[in-house]
C-alpha cells in the first residue's frame, strides 16, 4: 500500500479515546507526512482525565513539546488554536489531502453534519467536505441515540467515512496497546499509509 497524502489534518475533539488520536499522531509522524494539529478545549480536559497528561494550552507551547518528544523534522507539525481563521486549513484554497477527527464528539459530529463552522475544527471538515477531500470521523460514543445515527447517515451520504473506535479481537489483543493499534491500523488504512501495527486479515496463514 503506498500513500500519495503530503499532508493530513487531525483534529482531536472532546470525545473518548484520546489514546487513539495521539497514536494516530505519532504514526503519521513516523510516516513522513506533514501534520495540522487541531486540539479543542474537551480534548485538553479529556487527555487530562484518561491519560493524566496536562497538554500545553497555547497552540505554540503544544506544537513545541509535540516536535520534541516525536522528533519530528522541522516545519513537519503544526498545531494551531480554536479560532486561528488564518491557518491554511481553513479555506480551501490551501486544504490538506484529508482530514481525520478522532476522537470525534457527537456534538463535533453534529456541528459537522450542519456545517456550522463555529471553530477550526468545524471549518476544516466543512473545507473538506466542499472540496471534495477525504474526511474520516471516528466517533467513540455507545448507544448512539437516533439524533447520532441520522448525523452519521447525513455524513456518509456526503463521502466522509464514519470509522466508529470498535476494535476487532480476532488478533487477540496483549495489551490495551493492541487495542488501541487496531483502530489507528484501520484508520491508516483508510489514508492509504503503510504501516505494521498488527498482521491483516489471512497473512498468519
Amino acid at each position: 500500500m503506498h500513500t500519495s497524502l503530503n499532508t493530513v489534518t487531525l483534529a482531536l475533539s472532546g470525545a473518548s479515546g484520546m489514546a487513539y488520536g495521539l497514536r494516530l499522531l505519532e504514526c503519521l509522524l513516523a510516516a513522513d507526512i506533514d501534520v495540522n494539529l487541531l486540539v479543542s478545549h474537551a480534548a485538553h480536559l479529556v487527555t487530562k482525565q484518561e491519560l493524566g497528561v496536562a497538554l500545553p494550552a497555547r497552540a505554540s507551547d503544544l506544537e513545541r513539546q509535540l516536535s520534541e518528544s516525536l522528533a519530528t523534522r522541522d516545519g513537519q507539525l503544526r498545531v494551531y488554536g480554536r479560532e486561528d481563521w488564518n491557518a491554511p486549513v481553513a479555506s480551501g484554497s490551501n486544504p490538506a489531502d484529508a482530514m481525520v477527527v478522532c476522537p470525534c464528539s457527537m456534538g463535533t459530529l453534529a456541528a459537522i453534519a450542519h456545517g456550522t463552522s463555529d471553530n477550526l475544527i468545524e471549518r476544516a471538515a466543512d473545507v473538506m467536505l466542499k472540496e471534495h477531500k477525504q474526511l474520516i470521523l471516528v466517533p467513540r460514543e455507545a448507544p448512539f441515540s437516533t439524533l447520532h445515527l441520522e448525523n452519521m447517515l447525513k455524513l456518509s451520504r456526503m463521502n466522509a467515512v464514519i470509522l466508529p473506535a470498535n476494535p476487532g479481537f480476532y488478533h487477540r489483543p496483549q495489551s490495551v496497546e493492541d487495542i488501541i493499534d487496531f483502530i489507528v491500523a484501520r484508520i491508516l488504512d483508510q489514508l492509504g499509509v503503510e504501516h505494521a501495527l498488527m498482521a491483516r486479515w489471512g497473512d498468519e496463514r
